[in-house]
């Protein structure tokens, strides 16, 4: 009886062995990569200077209005933090709570907004064949070189025409889209989605916005989250048009702890509290979009 094995048994067991040994290959090369002490040195760099700012905001907040001018400042946090706290969110004049969801509410239609049109414009300029697609692109792209200081004065008298100035809507209806937002849609979507899975869905009866929504957004998850993060951050922190066009009385955050400071005298150590409570916020939303941003790139990964 012949102890040879079939030929296709033959067939199948090599092309495994060469997987298997290049498998193990690739695992011995990761597995051996060590950093060196400057790649750690340089993490550590990056790292404290991140901190450091808020650390110090820490130090200045948690004192009294002398903290700052103190040459023997300790480098702990003192016990008046809460108290500048609550001086903070208790002045009248800083309306702190209204301020606060006047931040989030802005902040966060403005990023959803920014989300769902950079989204569409995307899948249209990366997956789409229309005339003229390349060039508007190339103007979409352009608009990102013209300074927003530059369309300030006709972008109020246009405000202070339709009665918006005031209203909080003035600041949310000039940034519902992105230039940025569909230039980085656009290129991920390239990237991302290749040209024959969108044959395929096609060939099967789906329509384009069943392709979008079936294939497209599953897809720009990882670049939507980190769109609609970074969006956010930026609307958050806007402080020039907001000052510009919204009403002291009706303020979001940003300029109402601009109120702080301006007396005669300024109290550092309250504003600095009130900074700190301004960025609680975002560290949330940080530490919640953070895990879902990851989550999203490792489900969206093209397993080899």
């Amino acid at each position: 009886m012949s102890t040879t094995p079939p030929l296709a048994i033959v067939e199948q067991s090599i092309p495994n062995a060469a997987q298997r040994g290049s498998r193990k290959n690739r695992t011995t090369r990761i597995r051996g990569y060590r950093a060196g002490f400057w790649v750690y040195a340089g993490l550590a760099v990056v790292l404290v200077s991140a901190v450091f700012p808020y650390y110090w905001s820490l130090l200045i907040g948690s004192g009294d209005a002398s903290t700052i001018n103190d040459p023997n400042m300790s480098w702990f946090p003192g016990g008046n933090f809460l108290e500048n706290a609550a001086a903070v969110v208790n002045d009248p004049a800083v309306g702190f709570w209204r301020a606060l969801w006047n931040s989030i509410y802005s902040s966060t239609l403005i990023a959803a907004s920014v989300v769902i049109t950079s989204t569409l414009a995307g899948w249209a300029f990366a997956k789409l064949k229309f005339p003229g697609s390349k060039g508007l692109l190339v103007f979409v792209v352009a608009t990102m070189a013209v300074p927003m200081q530059l369309g300030v004065v006709p972008l109020y008298i246009l405000f202070a025409d339709l009665g918006w100035t005031g209203s909080i809507g003035a600041i949310i209806i000039p940034a519902l889209t992105s230039a940025f937002g569909v230039f980085w849609m656009t290129q991920y979507l390239q990237q991302t989605v290749p040209d024959e899975l969108i044959e395929a869905a096609r060939v099967d009866g789906a329509t384009m916005m069943r392709t979008l929504w079936t294939v497209g957004v599953p897809a720009a998850r990882p670049a939507a989250a980190m769109l609609f993060l970074f969006t956010f951050v930026g609307a958050w922190n806007n402080f020039f048009w907001p000052f510009i066009v919204l009403d002291r009385r009706d303020p979001t955050l940003p300029v109402a702890l601009s109120l702080l400071q301006s007396n005669y005298f300024v109290d550092y150590s309250v504003v600095l509290a009130g900074v700190l409570l301004s960025t609680i916020p975002l560290l949330i939303l940080f530490a919640f979009a953070g895990k879902q941003l990851v989550s999203g790139i490792m489900a969206g990964a093209v397993k080899g």
